[in-house]
């Protein structure tokens, strides 16, 4: 299991670009046939992937985690951005299309990853915290969400925000867990910026075309920098970071938080005039 260790303000001052993305940065997820993990000191979060191809893949427990089985402590996310796939928890099969999101609770000790077909394979993304309580395993389908639209196409910003896992629907200990889909024309996202000390965030960009990209923007309003992103990267973002973005492109991406508190809308904004 990867480790990646966050920077303070102070740190990320100086950094590189290329010390920005070892740092920030999740480039290496996603392999068929595998389950890829990296663990952060931020808010304790496991990132992952698991792409089945011809057989089953199981979620074991990397020894990092010191614990009997992976959730034992912990909850999970698993969002498909890939075909169809099935996901089996403690003997409970759950059918997954695209954009299909599913919660696991704490104490659920066996979690297998199937694909339907091996050619047009899932491709699970998995996003983990710590949990102190144990609730209900549930899923919910693309087509049961309820979009709510932001911006416009006057802004570049025309895009509609989907909840999954969040204090009025499945309910959890501290994940929050969506993804907000920008319509053709629009590229902006999380805009205006802003930070919540409260929670951390990561981000997770997918149906980002093979010849297109997306300029992540992070740091202190004050002194910001990119990270530039390619389909079915992630990027961390601490409480101190703002996490916009700009697309050649439209695109999709995944947000998940932990850490204080479960409210959507507990942010600082911050005015673009001062963004520096």
């Amino acid at each position: 299991m990867k480790f990646l260790q966050m920077a303070d303000p102070v740190r990320y001052a100086r950094m590189t670009s290329a010390e920005l993305r070892e740092t920030f940065l999740l480039d290496d997820l996603f392999t068929p046939g595998r389950i890829d993990l990296a663990y952060t000191d931020l808010d304790r979060a496991v990132i992952g992937s698991a792409v089945p191809t011809t057989s089953a893949l199981t979620l074991e427990t990397p020894a990092e985690l010191r614990s009997e089985y992976f959730l034992e402590r912990r909850e999970l996310g698993v969002l498909n951005t890939g075909g169809a796939g099935t996901v089996v928890v403690d003997g409970v099969s759950f059918d997954l299309d695209k954009l299909d999101c599913l919660y696991v609770g704490r104490g659920s000790k066996s979690i297998t990853f199937t694909s339907k077909s091996a050619s047009t394979p899932a491709t699970f993304y998995l996003l983990s915290y710590l949990a102190h309580k144990e609730y209900p395993t549930k899923m919910v389908k693309f087509s049961d969400l309820k979009g709510l639209e932001l911006g416009s196409l006057e802004t570049c910003n025309k895009r509609t925000i989907y909840k999954a896992i969040y204090r009025d629907g499945i309910q959890s200990c501290q994940l929050v867990m969506g993804f907000t889909m920008l319509a053709p024309g629009s590229n902006w996202n999380t805009l205006p910026s802003h930070t919540h000390n409260r929670r951390s965030e990561i981000y997770f960009y997918f149906d980002v075309e093979p010849d297109q990209f997306v300029a992540h923007l992070m740091g202190p309003a004050d002194a910001t920098s990119h990270i530039i992103m390619h389909d079915k990267q992630v990027v961390l973002s601490p409480g101190w970071s703002i996490h916009s973005g700009v697309g050649s492109k439209n695109y999709t991406f995944c947000w998940g938080m932990g850490g204080e508190n479960q409210a959507y809308d507990d942010m600082d904004g911050i005015p673009m005039r001062e963004l520096r």
